[in-house]
């Protein structure tokens, strides 16, 4: 396995880069989001990488995070979702974003990434949703916090309530849940909870 690609980048392509490491070009694919971020050429630069091996032969994907690769690498093991999607999908949404998509079962959020359907989003929500919950290397993104915070503690009933409220005003689930968490403190009464949200959601 090769764990990352580190040289000079080359050349950026529509779906791919190459990196010169040492006279020698790897061309590693990356979403379209890995390049919007990507420095310019001539630069060093450093990916973190998955090789994937088929029937057809075998391609690297690269990475700027291992969260990156961690989340691409769980969408890759549900059943009809293959490179190409999982691209797409971390090319649309961040890791956090994908996380709390399917904590949440938002279908809509998954949904927004190309060549993904309502039926694809469903399935990565049904094979994923516990892995999410359970797995510990998501705690640095917090996602034991998404996967628990509205389900423990004293104050967990305002914390949904305020989020029913945000849901009833047309705000989707995910979004409404991670509102809630990032604004929400210890004894904070809904209405206060939906005040500090909404102010929130109106900054965008």
């Amino acid at each position: 396995m090769i764990a990352y690609v580190k040289g000079t980048l080359a050349y950026i392509n529509d779906q791919s880069v190459v990196i010169d490491v040492h006279g020698l070009g790897y061309l590693v694919n990356v979403s379209t989001s890995t390049i919007s971020r990507l420095p310019s050429r001539g630069t060093e630069l450093q990916l973190f990488t998955y090789l994937q091996t088929t029937d057809s032969g075998q391609s690297l994907h690269g990475f700027l995070s291992q969260e990156e690769v961690r989340l691409f690498t769980l969408l890759i093991s549900v059943s009809g979702i293959g490179a190409k999607v999982a691209t797409a999908i971390l090319g649309t949404l961040s890791p956090q974003q994908i996380m709390m998509a399917i904590v949440a079962e938002d279908a809509v959020a998954l949904s927004k990434a190309p060549g993904v359907g309502k039926k694809t989003a469903q399935r990565v929500m049904l094979e994923l949703r516990d892995k999410i919950k359970t797995t510990g290397s998501w705690e640095d993104s917090g996602a034991s916090q998404i996967s628990g915070a509205l389900v423990s503690g004293g104050a967990a009933s305002e914390k949904q309530d305020a989020m029913d409220a945000l849901l009833a005003l047309g705000y989707g689930r995910a979004e409404a849940m991670q509102t809630v968490l990032e604004v929400a403190e210890d004894g904070m009464a809904a209405d206060a909870i939906i005040r500090v949200a909404l102010k929130k959601l109106a900054k965008g």
